[in-house]
């Protein structure tokens, strides 16, 4: 027989699903589900989109030059119905990307590299810092990168006995390189400071 906990919300947890996105307006929010819960998220701040911008411009740049993968800005990953997010870049293998894209441009999937690029707000951090990472490393996404472009620095998770961890929080002064993209290499003043 099964014991069941009497929490002091007698209301059950409503979980939300890939398909109740299709219900929510079209505006100019981000709509995310991570394990059910939905997390809206208004237009960011211009230097937000610069710094996703120049990952993004870095990693294709990087990636047409060795064939390599495929870099891609605000891609939809639908991990299941209860955890479908929207990376702001991704990099993936030629082979994961047509492994993982579906008829509308979505991939089914864990990406080699997701990033995420911080926006203001303890709400937002929690999600990039805890939520997402938590999801990232439970659905096999090699390597994350938090790019915080207000300390201008980048934390680089990285897979070690089948979770992401911290191993490195680069500085303005410092080169990002990644043991998934060979001889890839670039200052992170081109990243928070480039045109």
């Amino acid at each position: 027989m099964t014991e069941s906990i009497v929490t002091s919300n007698p209301e059950p947890q409503l979980r939300w699903t890939s398909a109740d996105l299709d219900l929510l307006p079209d505006n100019s929010n981000r709509y995310e589900i991570i394990d059910g819960e939905l997390f809206v998220t208004r237009a960011p701040h211009n230097k937000h989109q610069d710094t996703c911008g120049n990952l993004y411009y870095e990693l294709k740049s990087w990636s047409k030059r060795t064939g390599l993968g495929y870099a891609v800005m605000g891609a939809g990953v639908l991990f299941s119905e209860g955890n479908d997010v929207i990376p702001d870049v991704i990099w993936m293998q030629k082979e994961t990307y047509t492994s993982l894209i579906d008829e509308s441009g979505h991939f089914g999937g864990a990406p080699e590299l997701a990033i995420e690029v911080l926006s203001a707000g303890s709400e937002n951090e929690r999600r990039d810092r805890q939520v997402k990472l938590k999801l990232y490393s439970s659905r096999g996404v090699l390597e994350y990168w938090i790019a915080d472009w207000r300390a201008k620095q980048i934390e680089v998770y990285r897979r070690n006995q089948g979770v992401l961890k911290l191993e490195l929080t680069l500085l303005i002064d410092d080169v990002l390189t990644s043991p998934l993209l060979p001889e890839f290499a670039c200052s992170l003043s081109e990243i928070f400071t480039g045109e």
